[in-house]
């Protein structure tokens, strides 16, 4: 017990860590309010290319996007964005390309979230919207996104949880979010504490977003 207490649990190295960590946690919340939006905007507006466009071979397109980008790996994508841009003349920011490779990837999931969405508004909503002279985009924007929204709002945190979470990937282009200054810490320190305490303050952050979650889930069960 006492073993382990020193290996995992040792608030004596959490104390001198716990700065640099809070440095990291808050790289991972900037971040986060950074790519979460830009895949939910980028998503929606995917989500109503494939609902709302009539042309065939842009839906195809979108499609494929939308399933290439799911089944890619993250981790994968991010490398290939930051170490294969040089090769084609760019030198992106460690910055730009974790939000590239994120928006790439969430995008895809946002996506599929809203276009659920937007089909479970019933179709005579566009219809009733439309006979009280607005145009077909104020009934989208005004009409059919808000109820569409509110009807996956739960999947959206879902989403927004696991976004989250992955941002942990882009330590692997030195970016100091949480995961990364926490491995560098157990480096110094040669002790996995660092770690044991990153994993706290991710539930500490994410808890609260669980309990929303869950109560959203209950009302969406009462609704339906």
């Amino acid at each position: 017990m006492e073993a382990l207490l020193q290996n995992f649990f040792n608030f004596a190295i959490y104390r001198e860590v716990f700065p640099f960590l809070l440095r990291g946690l808050w790289t991972t919340v900037w971040l986060s309010l950074l790519v979460i939006p830009t895949g939910i905007i980028t998503g929606l507006a995917l989500a109503l290319v494939v609902t709302q466009t009539q042309r065939r071979w842009l839906r195809i397109l979108v499609a494929i996007y939308i399933d290439f980008f799911r089944a890619f790996p993250p981790l994968v994508l991010l490398i290939l964005i930051y170490f294969g841009a040089p090769f084609l003349g760019l030198e992106l920011p460690k910055l730009a390309a974790v939000a590239i490779g994120f928006m790439l990837n969430n995008s895809s999931y946002y996506c599929e979230v809203f276009r659920a969405g937007i089909e479970s508004v019933p179709g005579g909503q566009m219809e009733a919207a439309r006979s009280t002279g607005l145009t077909r985009l104020q009934t989208i924007g005004y009409v059919i996104v808000p109820q569409a929204t509110r009807n996956v709002l739960p999947d959206l945190v879902g989403n927004s949880i696991e976004v989250i979470k992955l941002t942990t990937i882009a330590s692997v282009v030195a970016l100091p979010e949480l995961l990364r200054v926490a491995r560098d810490a157990q480096s110094l320190v040669y002790n996995p504490s660092p770690i044991v305490l990153a994993a706290l303050m991710y539930l500490a952050l994410l808890w609260p977003l669980v309990r929303i979650l869950s109560r959203l889930e209950h009302k969406s069960r009462a609704i339906s």
